[in-house]
């Protein structure tokens, strides 16, 4: 990672602006299947990008959409979630007895696994409606399919 950073850094096209051009916050899941950057048509600079397991709204999901919009001018959100996600492989009680008997002690926070894909994008836009925190809550949910590389929009 070391020797593609420095061969990156030798066609480094200079600093962006701390704000993002297309004024969009991304809130996806960190599946390592995932190329936001190609799959959206973005560029360095263009949009914010939140990554968390299963792409969830969670307290610090919030956050950093208040911070990104307050400070950093963002003012719509997209939300990207995918097939085959790995927070639909198990639940919430069965993940935190499996962390709590591996380690000794029980996750204080909800993983938030879900069974419909859709169903958990809805529920993410409902979340970021009903923040009082958000400036604007101009939001879109995507899911991504891993076995074509294409994204549908949810409604």
């Amino acid at each position: 990672m070391l020797q593609a950073n420095e061969e990156w850094a030798q066609r480094f096209p200079g600093s962006k602006d701390v704000r993002p051009a297309r004024k969009v916050a991304v809130v996806a899941c960190m599946d390592s299947r995932m190329p936001l950057f190609p799959l959206l048509g973005l560029e360095v600079g263009d949009a914010h990008v939140i990554r968390n397991a299963g792409g969830v709204i969670t307290d610090d999901t919030i956050r950093s959409l208040t911070i990104s919009q307050h400070l950093l001018g963002t003012r719509e959100i997209v939300l990207v979630h995918h097939t085959d996600c790995g927070l639909e492989k198990s639940d919430d009680v069965s993940f935190a007895d499996l962390v709590e008997q591996a380690t000794g002690r029980r996750p204080p926070w909800a993983p938030r696994f879900f069974t419909v894909v859709d169903d958990d994008v809805r529920e993410s836009i409902r979340l970021i409606q009903e923040s009082p925190y958000l400036l604007s809550r101009e939001v879109r949910g995507m899911v991504y399919d891993v076995e074509t590389g294409r994204i549908r929009e949810v409604v």
